[in-house]
């Protein structure tokens, strides 16, 4: 693959935001751009040149007069972080998946040193050197950074597309911390800087003020309008569940009477044609993705597929989904098979469904012991679907 195929996505037809994500992510680890943490896939990629990249900052006006930064915790952002703190500017960093509020503020103790420093602006220094700001705080970001997969000189920007920088955007909004005015920069490799067609774009999706590479620092110009708010019929409830944060907005504009239907609880038609328009497109809202079918065959499965069987009747996706990450085995992907008790769940290799298969032995929900198995070890004949019933008591699935 070439330089070329990047720049030439923008004319193919029906190219989708995750078609870009793989092409970027594929293209810097065959051409060892990429750095630690790798594989790149799935992440905002880390890159040869990152520090460098991060130095253009300073060259940027609206860096040396901003008071208060908020910058994504993303490795390839390590520098820029960095810098924020050794200019005393105050330095805010999203929790994690924002599970327990919006930002830390990072607080560097008294008369840190120069390796000190380093290590506040790295992600175990968030957690150890930080402290949480409240939803009532008097937060003024003068500045955003974020991580990006691909941005376009128009200042286009597609992310990994978890819609979390989207997000805490909107969220920043709602809370008064930015405004249309306020400037956002991204830091990326040259290679990742590609044309995005415009009609992937949608009214939530971020745009940047400021790119920054390893031998470039392109102000953008862009116009299009940033978000307004939180578009609450893309946020779902078990997304609510999650992000505390969230449900203390929810109610807040709720109070102040604002319109704050969330996905799934509209009337029928209310709000189709932006819902069915997007994924129409082939594009994430922020909320989960819709369950899909498991009708495939067993052997049509890829050998990265695991397949958990006898959930309990009343098991709801997000039960599943937090069993999962409690035994630090999240799949990519998890396409549901509710009425038949099952659930297929799609990791990145086969090497990764094999460590996730070993970990979920035993696993419980309720009063059932799951029957957790490679989805491609199943009897050729039986359809997944089929796999999803209660095992025979007396059947020990052989792994």
């Amino acid at each position: 693959m070439s330089r070329g195929d990047l720049v030439a996505m923008e004319s193919r037809a029906g190219v989708s935001k995750q078609d870009i994500r793989e092409q970027i992510w594929d293209y810097m680890e065959a051409r060892n751009l990429a750095d630690f943490p790798r594989p790149v896939h799935h992440r905002i990629p880390n890159f040869k040149g990152s520090y460098m990249a991060c130095q253009n900052i300073k060259d940027l006006e609206v860096f040396a007069r901003t008071q208060e930064v908020k910058v994504d915790p993303d490795k390839p952002l390590e520098g820029v972080r960095l810098l924020a703190l050794q200019s005393k500017k105050t330095l805010l960093v999203p929790t994690p998946r924002l599970r327990t509020g919006l930002f830390n503020r990072i607080t560097p103790p008294p008369g840190a040193t120069k390796d000190t420093l380093r290590k506040c602006a790295t992600s175990q220094g968030v957690r150890n050197y930080s402290v949480p700001v409240g939803l009532d705080a008097r937060v003024l970001v003068d500045l955003v950074v974020v991580g990006s997969v691909a941005v376009s000189e128009k200042g286009w920007r597609i992310g990994k597309g978890e819609g979390y920088a989207d997000l805490e955007y909107a969220m920043m909004v709602s809370m008064g911390a930015v405004s249309q005015g306020t400037p956002v920069v991204t830091i990326v490799h040259d290679c990742q800087v590609i044309d995005i067609p415009e009609a992937l774009l949608e009214d939530h999706d971020l745009t940047v003020n400021y790119i920054l590479t390893p031998t470039r620092v392109i102000a953008t110009g862009c116009e299009r309008p940033k978000p307004t708010g939180i578009v609450w019929s893309k946020i779902s409830r078990e997304m609510m569940e999650k992000i505390p944060i969230l449900r203390s907005l929810h109610c807040r504009e709720k109070q102040a009477g604002k319109r704050v239907t969330l996905q799934g609880d509209q009337r029928p038609g209310e709000g189709r044609s932006q819902h069915t328009a997007a994924h129409s497109a082939g594009r994430r809202a922020w909320g989960p993705p819709e369950p899909e079918s498991c009708s495939l065959q067993a052997q049509d499965l890829p050998s990265s597929t695991v397949y958990v069987g006898n959930l309990p009747q009343a098991t709801r996706v997000r039960e599943l989904k937090s069993a999962l990450r409690e035994r630090g085995t999240a799949p990519l992907r998890l396409t549901w098979r509710g009425p038949q008790h099952g659930a297929c769940l799609h990791y990145q290799d086969p090497a990764s469904a094999r460590r996730a298969l070993s970990c979920l032995q035993g696993l419980h929900l309720g009063a059932n012991t799951l029957s957790v198995v490679l989805a491609r070890q199943q009897r050729v004949s039986d359809p997944v679907s089929s796999l999803a019933g209660e095992p025979h008591p007396d059947h020990d699935p052989t792994i």
